[in-house]
C-alpha cells in the first residue's frame, strides 16, 4: 500500500530536502509548490495541513520538485506570479514580474492623478503586468503595450483575457526602429538593462531560464535609454513624462546622464523601498 503523505508531512520533508540542496528559503519553496498543486492560498496550506494528497497530486509535486532542483524559477514551474495584488500567468517567454517594478506602477499612478483620460504607452510589455495593472487602476485610461516578441504578446493577451480588461491593447513593434502612432501622456518601461558583461554574473535561475531578449541589449545595458532620449519629445505630449526602471550600481547615473546630454532638464531619480535608485522620471 502506498505511503499516505499529508500536507504537513510534505512540508517537513521538503523543508529539510531543499535546505540540504542549498536553497535559502526552503519552506517558501514548498509552500509555493503546494499552493499550485492544491490551488489554494498560503493560509489554506496550513489550515488543511492534515489533508492527504492524491497520487496524481503527488506526481505533480514530484515533477515540480525535480524542476526546481534544476533552479527553474518557481513562477515558470507553476505558471503563476503575483504582481500588485493580482495573479498573472507567466512562462519562459516573459520576464518574471519583480516587486521592484511595482514602484514603477506607483510612480505612474502618482503622475497621472491630474490627467482625466490619460494615454499611456508601455514599452517591452512582456507579460503585460504593467499595462494591465495600470488599466485596472485607471479605468478611464487608454493603454498600449508594445513588445517585439510574438510569444510574449500571446502571454500578455492571455493575461488581458484573464483580467477581463478592455482599455488595454497589445501590439508587436520593434521599438528601437519603429514607433506607434500618436502621442502619449506617459511612456513607461522596464527595458532590458543588464549589460552583456553582467549576464554571466546573474543567478542561474535568471540567466538560464528568463528570456535573454528581456534582460539584456547585448551591449552596455543603455540602448533603450538612448532610444527614449532620442524620441522622447516626439512620442510624449508636452507636460507628459517618461518613467523608466533602471538597474543597479552605476546604471542609474549612466541612464540619467544620457537624458542630461540630450538636453532634458526635468530629470528625477527615485528610490525603491530598499533605498536604491530604481526609477528614472523624465519630464517633457
Amino acid at each position: 500500500m502506498p505511503k499516505i503523505w499529508r500536507i504537513i508531512d510534505l512540508i517537513h520533508w521538503a523543508e529539510s530536502y531543499f535546505q540540504e540542496k542549498g536553497f535559502r528559503n526552503p519552506r517558501a519553496e514548498i509552500e509555493w509548490l503546494l499552493r499550485s498543486v492544491l490551488d489554494c492560498s498560503r493560509m489554506d496550506v496550513y489550515l488543511r495541513f492534515e489533508e492527504p494528497l492524491s497520487q496524481s497530486q503527488l506526481e505533480t509535486l514530484r515533477t515540480y520538485v525535480k524542476r526546481r532542483l534544476n533552479k527553474e524559477p518557481l513562477q515558470y514551474i507553476t505558471g503563476s506570479c503575483d504582481f500588485y495584488g493580482r495573479n498573472y500567468f507567466v512562462n519562459e517567454y516573459v520576464l518574471i514580474p519583480r516587486p521592484e517594478t511595482e514602484r514603477l506602477v506607483d510612480c505612474t499612478l502618482e503622475k497621472v492623478k491630474e490627467i482625466n483620460s490619460p494615454d499611456i504607452l508601455d514599452v517591452g510589455t512582456g507579460s503585460g503586468c504593467i499595462a494591465i495593472t495600470l488599466g485596472l487602476e485607471l479605468k478611464r485610461a487608454s493603454i498600449i503595450g508594445l513588445d517585439i516578441s510574438d510569444s510574449a504578446l500571446r502571454v500578455a493577451n492571455q493575461n488581458k483575457k484573464k483580467n477581463s480588461i478592455h482599455n488595454v491593447s497589445f501590439h508587436q513593434i520593434d521599438f528601437l526602429c519603429c514607433l506607434p502612432e500618436g502621442e502619449f501622456d506617459l511612456v513607461v518601461s522596464n527595458p532590458p538593462y543588464v549589460s552583456k558583461l553582467e549576464m554571466s554574473g546573474l543567478m542561474k535561475d535568471v540567466r538560464e531560464f528568463e528570456p535573454t531578449l528581456a534582460l539584456t541589449d547585448n551591449k552596455d545595458g543603455l540602448t533603450f535609454y538612448r532610444r527614449f532620449a532620442e524620441i522622447g519629445n516626439t512620442l510624449v505630449k508636452k507636460g507628459g513624462s517618461i518613467i523608466l526602471e533602471v538597474g543597479a550600481g552605476k546604471h542609474p547615473q549612466k541612464a540619467k546622464s544620457i537624458f542630461e546630454h540630450e538636453g532634458y532638464a526635468d530629470i528625477q531619480l527615485l528610490k525603491d523601498f530598499n533605498g536604491d535608485d530604481r526609477i528614472l522620471i523624465i519630464g517633457i
